[in-house]
């Protein structure tokens, strides 16, 4: 039985067997991935040189773009150098560092969603006290701990994960090196460990979820008893975006790894990974700035030939 000193890499999922079909993976996740950079450098670039988006809430966002790059990053480059180059192998060093990375980023955004509906709650609800509540040292310290929340989370994760002995091969079922996946190649009893630790961090989640949920709660009754519709579009605007991010986010990443085995399959657990992991860093530039007017001018000020 292989065991995990023997292993040296792991072969990720083969979403094709055919040549043109892996050329056509390629170029989709490459126009996927170009979207994203593109998306979130208008949203860093647009926040970084415009003193007016120089507040709380696009401090945040900025931050959450700057996740998001570094979440994308983390796993198509490599799936789409796979599908060029008609490989599956990833090293044992190269999965634990994609591991790694990719659940101190996921952790960190997640933390940080929740920071940004405590800033939209005292925004809304408790605008006279938002300037000593949500100031700059605040804020700093907020997405601090949202990064230094990731940190501890991949730290513990990857540890956990990396120590286990391995019994069942060194294949992945999955496009990139996700915990349950390698879970199912350690042998049997020796993988409870980290999945307490699993268990723990969404019982975390859990709690930051009813958290959110309760904000947002306190936001709708706050601005429904406003008596201008002005207002009341304004505060929708910029909170309905945040909504819509957090419920893909939260859904799909729960489901991914809470869903009982009689559910699971192959193509399943492909697509709700893709939803989590590949589709918000995507789209979250484009949730943000549908109805946000202020950054869409921003963005057309630093690139006025831009269509938006």
């Amino acid at each position: 039985m292989p065991n995990s000193s023997s292993v040296s890499e792991f072969l990720l999922l083969a979403l094709t067997d055919t040549r043109e079909l892996k050329l056509l993976h390629f170029a989709l996740f490459l126009g996927i991935y170009l979207a994203a950079l593109l998306g979130n450098g208008l949203i860093l670039s647009a926040v970084a040189c415009h003193h007016r988006l120089h507040t709380p809430m696009y401090f945040f966002l900025l931050n959450l773009a700057l996740l998001d790059l570094g979440c994308i990053s983390t796993t198509l480059p490599k799936a789409m150098a796979n599908a060029l180059w008609d490989t599956r192998a990833i090293s044992y060093q190269g999965c634990a560092a994609q591991v790694f990375f990719f659940v101190f980023l996921v952790v960190a955004e997640y933390s940080l969603l929740t920071v940004m509906a405590y800033d939209r709650y005292v925004a809304i609800c408790k605008p006279l006290h938002y300037g000593s509540l949500v100031g700059s040292r605040a804020c700093a310290q907020m997405a601090a701990a949202a990064w230094g929340s990731g940190f501890l989370n991949a730290v513990l994760h990857t540890a956990n994960t990396f120590s286990l002995p391995l019994c069942q091969g060194s294949v992945v079922d999955q496009f990139f090196c996700e915990i349950p996946h390698i879970l199912k190649l350690s042998c049997s009893n020796t993988y409870l460990r980290e999945v307490r630790a699993l268990v723990f961090s969404v019982f975390l989640a859990f709690g930051c979820f009813v958290f959110i949920v309760l904000s947002y709660v306190q936001i709708f009754r706050a601005v429904l008893r406003m008596p201008s519709e002005q207002g009341r579009h304004k505060a929708f605007s910029t909170c309905l975006p945040h909504l819509s991010v957090v419920s893909l986010f939260v859904s799909t990443a729960i489901f991914a790894y809470l869903k009982p085995p009689s559910i699971s399959s192959l193509s399943l657990d492909l697509v709700v990974s893709f939803l989590y992991s590949v589709v918000p860093p995507v789209v979250n530039p484009l949730i943000y700035s549908m109805r946000n007017q202020e950054l869409k001018n921003a963005v057309r000020k630093l690139f006025p030939y831009m269509l938006l």
